[in-house]
């Protein structure tokens, strides 16, 4: 396996010989790790290399040494039209892991910023928000790309999105910026925000601001930059990009122009595994308080292997009233919501635990795992044995990667 040269800065690593590669992507951040774990998993599994990573920031010059650099191939975040400069004199294959698209004629690998925007648009249409609003950041074009997507997305649908975009000043004045603009926003409303540094700042302006979160304002961010997300008050939810995934195809398409093939432009899209719901969008908006009940009687209790009936037990309405508003606010029915909170805890226990599907079944109210079996495959489109596998090693690889700084 290919690690950290000894100074613990760069270096060249591998055990045998094979293709020289320059990562040029930084490590300052979890989604970058990520990327950086998705191709140590693919080197495990193929023909070994000899690569160079440099420990560097975001938008970093490129390094000195590239320029009379003998190597066999590049994988960077091109983020700036230095460095594409510097890889276009380079000569090498490269693939790009970068939305910047500063040189359109190589191969790129991005996260998919349409179903980005899809999680987030439905992940509050599921707490029942009417208002929405996006912070972005106009330095990237994925941040641009997941406003527009997000904006039409909710438009289609028949609701107006708000946007803000900081101003490019001192942090302090962002922050003041951006509570006056949530100060101004109808209540309560669904913010997203680009990424999991912008969802604190959201955060650090309503604290400012004296708005609650998530009961007048609830926030969600993407990356899932777990320590970030933690440390922000209150926890911060968030979209999970497959950055592992984007890594991994990296990599297979430089293993296939070094070896001489001549790829068209291909652009690779990966889709996000889900989102990490934390305290920040624990919330469901609305004012009536019938279905408030409802749903948290369903969040206490939907793995207690309670039907409708039982519900009713706990909210003073009629199967038929509570049924209508039900549906009025969150386009589903009771007993659908009974079997979502089901089905989300058994990805769950699938994910990070080794029990059997039969413990499963009893833990989540299925009574046997055959009955569990099928009500997944019709949610999910997939067996709960594909998704352990699919999604479960993936989760565990980025977490791992948050902590890894040895390739």
């Amino acid at each position: 396996m290919p690690r950290l040269h000894p100074s613990g800065r760069s270096g060249w690593f591998a055990s045998r010989s094979g293709p020289k590669v320059a990562l040029l992507i930084e490590t300052s951040n979890a989604y970058a790790r990520g990327l950086l774990q998705g191709v140590v998993t693919y080197i495990r599994e193929h023909e070994p290399w000899s690569f160079y990573l440099m420990e560097q920031g975001r938008g970093d010059d490129p390094p000195s040494w590239l320029r009379h650099w003998d190597g066999d191939g590049i994988i960077a975040r091109i983020e700036s039209k230095r460095i594409a400069k510097a890889i276009v004199n380079s000569k090498l294959p490269t693939v790009d892991l970068s939305a910047g698209r500063h040189i359109p004629t190589i191969p790129w690998v991005e996260t998919d910023d349409w179903e980005i925007a899809h999680l987030a648009v439905n992940h509050f249409l599921e707490r029942g928000f009417k208002h929405f609003a996006y912070c972005g950041d106009d330095r990237f074009n994925w941040s641009r790309w997941r406003g527009n997507h997000f904006c039409k997305l909710l438009e289609a649908g028949g609701h107006r999105c708000h946007t803000f975009v900081p101003p490019r000043q001192q942090s302090d004045t962002q922050i003041h910026a951006m509570g006056n603009w949530l100060i101004q926003l109808p209540k309560p409303v669904g913010i997203f925000a680009c990424y999991d540094v912008c969802g604190q700042q959201v955060l650090d302006a309503c604290r400012n601001t004296g708005l609650a979160v998530p009961d007048e304002i609830a926030v969600l961010g993407v990356d899932n930059d777990e320590l970030l997300c933690e440390l922000s008050s209150p926890h911060l939810s968030s979209v999970i990009p497959d950055t592992h995934r984007a890594g991994y195809e990296a990599a297979a398409l430089l293993a296939r122009m070094m070896k001489g093939e001549r790829l068209p432009v291909v652009e690779v899209r990966v889709a996000p595994i889900g989102v990490h719901r934390r305290q920040s969008t624990d919330v469901l908006a609305t004012d009536d308080p019938h279905v408030v009940r409802a749903v948290r009687f369903i969040r206490d209790h939907a793995c207690e292997s309670i039907k409708v009936k039982d519900l009713l037990r706990a909210v003073p309405l009629s199967r038929k009233v509570l049924e209508t508003r039900f549906k009025k606010l969150l386009n589903h029915t009771l007993h659908d919501e009974i079997v979502r909170v089901r089905v989300d805890r058994v990805k769950q226990l699938l994910v990070n635990t080794d029990l059997t599907l039969a413990d499963i079944a009893n833990r989540t109210g299925f009574e046997h795992p055959e009955y569990l079996s099928v009500i997944f495959k019709r949610e999910t489109g997939i067996t709960p044995a594909v998704y352990r596998v699919d999604q479960g090693n993936r989760l565990n690889a980025q977490r791992k990667a948050r902590y890894s700084r040895a390739f």
